[in-house]
């Protein structure tokens, strides 16, 4: 088992279909931070993440088993481009915009935060989240969902072409168009970051 932690997505796909559930939690457990990261992102909720992130790999596991899975060594951005449609999905039966902010209503980059700062520098990253988080949920949906992929999600403009079924020139079209309206907020409020 433990030399299965060194196959390729391909192999244990393989290895999966053959009968080896082990490959399966082995492929899950190597992409789960950032396929769960980017649809907590989408859905700023996470028990609804969870339920997604669920309804993903019983998707992922059905598309196996049918043997309609085509994309090899392609597993993590199809696996998150069928996440997306998922948050897509749920969006579309709710009709509500996302916001982005925790199921606790935290600040998402609170959540992010990887290091110790002092006092002083929560207390200046809270304000300048706050405003900058107020100023993307004024973007169109298309440019905050570019910002949160590139930004939150890590993901390259090539897999984020992919999960949002655009080329990348669309990609870094919407990045551009929603970091100068972004920059054309913080002039018009005058806001100091």
């Amino acid at each position: 088992m433990k030399n299965m932690i060194t196959l390729t997505d391909q192999q244990l796909i393989t290895l999966f279909n053959d009968g080896e559930s082990y490959a399966m939690e082995i492929l899950v457990n190597r992409h789960k931070d950032r396929i769960f990261t980017s649809i907590y992102l989408l859905v700023k909720d996470k028990y609804l993440a969870e339920d997604i992130f669920q309804d993903l790999f019983i998707k992922i596991i059905e598309t196996f088993r049918a043997g309609k899975y085509k994309e090899e060594n392609k597993f993590a951005q199809w696996a998150m481009r069928i996440g997306h449609n998922l948050c897509v999905d749920h969006f579309r039966k709710i009709k509500n915009k996302p916001v982005i902010k925790t199921s606790e209503g935290s600040d998402i980059f609170d959540v992010l935060n990887f290091s110790e700062p002092t006092v002083e520098d929560k207390i200046m990253r809270t304000q300048s989240s706050e405003r900058i988080m107020k100023l993307v949920c004024k973007l169109p949906e298309d440019q905050r969902e570019i910002i949160i992929l590139r930004h939150f999600a890590d993901l390259k403009f090539r897999e984020i072409s992919k999960v949002l079924d655009c080329s990348v020139n669309t990609a870094l079209g919407r990045m551009r168009y929603a970091l100068l309206n972004l920059r054309k907020l913080i002039e018009e409020k005058q806001i100091a970051l």
